[in-house]
């Protein structure tokens, strides 16, 4: 196990001397472009995604950028939108999702199955009474003649004691016993005392001596029902990564939704300007075919922003459905929309540390040593089981005769010390014990499966990190490229409109033509480049994932509670998770 760790670790540190984490910076060069700052700044204002949410801001100053752009919801109503913030959203999902609150029931579950597992060593009391009076006719025949005999009794009996099962697997038992006779004869052979009282005091121990004997072998059930405790409060922290990261991912898809539907409309409302220049020369050179490939892009375009608006609904009903929160219950026409843009850090990445951060934190690897403490217990109690069956039993016994209660427990204890004792042993050994070895057998093997499982985990850990890692690096060179292909893609559309307001020959259809297809290319860059940073960011949310420090990202405690804490009518979600709530984004007004 050890070994397994190391030689990652190893592989990852290489030669100490050459390796040195990544620097990602966020800055992006943009004077390889040579292109003017003045051309720069109005590519900037006119040409880009920000750009375009400023001129819809500016036209509707006290209301998002795209309501109006979004239309009207499946109630026929106008769409009402909801921002939220990152932080938002993932601290209500924390809060609310299903599946988290679902998990959060299996560590209190688990801690009532450890307390049940020990109670099995709790004292017991038991008792029983019973009473008979009987009358029994008989025949008879004697040198006096015949007759009919008839013999009365009054019986009556109960016990009182404390039963334990000990650690050590035995049996100890205490037990007081009292019992009233009164017999009545229609003839002779009256018993004396009558009535008697009897009075007994009575001391048991059961042992298996080989099978069955030993902490390892009675504590086993135990131990595995701590180590499922155990367990589940790694699985629930386990589910918690796993919502607040599918919630992060979430989100950046509605970022990309959301730009989408910005950048479709722009280039919508630019291909309708382009249409109409076209289809105004008809009396000059535009062709049917021309005119007509126009308005099959326009249309085309329009479908396109279509596609994009229902996108972004998706995105936010899956949104809502991750966070289950009452303010935006999935069956709401309520739109969620990002109040919060993707940004690019400067960040230095180094493999070691993150292999280190992943071992260390990753749920997957103190649930894998769990499992193989749990084969080790099972083994343990395989290997007890191969032992011949041999118990032994003891008894001791006081006891009391008289006519009264009273004179019984005198007579019980008085006399002597024990009146009555008893000792035996047992053996049992199945011939060829094929069960016993056989059981033995496999759940070694079930053990060294294990060890195999662990050394799995480790090395799917590292496999996790080494992909999230490479999708980091690939996506950060990506928004740089795609930033200078979308500003190139910008000047040139620019340098178009400009040759077109100062010559003539810029509104000829070939030109216009030239524009649209220019249109088109600005607006795949400009998704182009949305889409590396969205993918940089959910790239970021796979690395803390893999690296298990999603929770500690996000600022989330949260306190397992214990099952005697719940009281009827109250929800574990309770006692659970208690977010960080001070840093929610001021403009977010769900999940705050």
């Amino acid at each position: 196990m050890v070994h397994s760790v190391q030689r990652e670790i190893d592989a990852a540190r290489g030669d100490s001397e050459e390796s040195q984490p990544i620097q990602l910076d966020s800055a992006t060069d943009l004077t390889k472009l040579e292109i003017r700052d003045d051309h720069l700044l109005q590519i900037k204002q006119e040409f880009s995604t920000d750009g375009y949410v400023e001129q819809l801001q500016s036209q509707s100053p006290h209301q998002d950028p795209i309501k109006e752009l979004i239309g009207r919801d499946l109630l026929g109503r106008q769409t009402e939108l909801v921002p939220v913030s990152l932080q938002g959203v993932v601290q209500a999902s924390v809060r609310g999702n299903l599946d988290v609150e679902f998990a959060q029931y299996v560590p209190a579950i688990s801690q009532a199955a450890l307390v049940e597992a020990e109670g099995v060593f709790d004292w017991t009391l038991f008792a029983s009474a019973q009473g008979q009076d009987q009358t029994i006719p008989r025949t008879s025949a004697s040198g006096f003649g015949t007759g009919i005999l008839r013999n009365r009794s009054e019986l009556a009996n109960g016990t009182l004691g404390l039963k334990r099962t000990l650690t050590t697997g035995g049996t100890l038992n205490i037990q007081h016993d009292l019992g009233y006779t009164n017999v009545e004869s229609s003839f002779f052979g009256v018993a004396d005392p009558n009535p008697s009282n009897v009075s007994n005091f009575i001391v048991g121990y059961d042992q298996p001596l080989l099978d069955g004997f030993g902490k390892d072998r009675v504590l086993s059930e135990v131990y595995l029902a701590r180590n499922a405790e155990r367990t589940s409060v790694s699985a629930l922290k386990g589910q918690l990564i796993v919502s607040a990261s599918d919630t992060e991912r979430a989100y950046w898809q509605l970022v990309f939704a959301y730009k989408q539907v910005i950048i479709r409309s722009k280039l919508l409302d630019r291909g309708i300007e382009v249409r109409d220049d076209i289809k105004a020369r008809r009396v000059q050179d535009a062709r049917q075919a021309q005119v007509a490939d126009a308005v099959a892009r326009v249309e085309r375009r329009r479908s396109d922003l279509l596609i994009a608006k229902t996108a972004l609904r998706n995105a936010s009903d899956n949104l809502k459905r991750l966070m289950n929160d009452d303010r935006v219950p999935v069956g709401s026409e309520l739109l969620l929309v990002p109040s919060q843009d993707s940004a690019v850090e400067t960040l230095s990445i180094s493999l070691l540390d993150a292999i280190d951060e992943g071992i260390q934190h990753r749920p997957e690897v103190e649930q894998s040593i769990l499992t193989i403490d749990d084969t080790t217990i099972r083994e343990n109690v395989a290997k007890n089981l191969r032992l011949p069956t041999l118990n032994l039993t003891a008894q001791a016994r006081m006891l009391g005769l008289e006519d009264s209660i009273a004179d019984g427990y005198e007579s019980s204890i008085s006399n002597k010390l024990v009146d009555d004792w008893l000792v035996g042993l047992t053996f049992e050994q199945p011939l060829g014990n094929r069960v016993g070895e056989a059981g033995f057998r496999r759940a070694r093997l079930e053990r060294m499966q294990s060890i195999v499982g662990y050394r799995r985990t480790i090395q799917s850990i590292v496999l996790d990190i080494k992909n999230a890692l490479n999708a980091v690096v690939t996506n950060h060179a990506l928004i740089s490229q795609t930033t200078l292909s979308r500003v190139a893609q910008g000047e040139a559309l620019r340098a178009l409109i400009v040759e077109k307001e100062l010559t003539n020959a810029g509104y000829s259809v070939e030109r216009l033509n030239i524009e649209l297809n220019t249109q088109e290319s600005l607006a795949n860059a400009e998704i182009s480049e949305i889409q590396a940073l969205i993918n940089y960011n959910i790239a970021m949310v796979d690395l803390y994932q893999a690296m298990g420090t999603t929770l500690n990202r996000n600022r989330i405690d949260f306190i397992v509670p214990d099952s005697n804490q719940l009281t009827p009518g109250e929800s574990v979600a309770e006692y659970n998770l208690k977010p960080d709530l001070k840093s929610d984004a001021e403009d977010s007004h769900v999940g705050d």
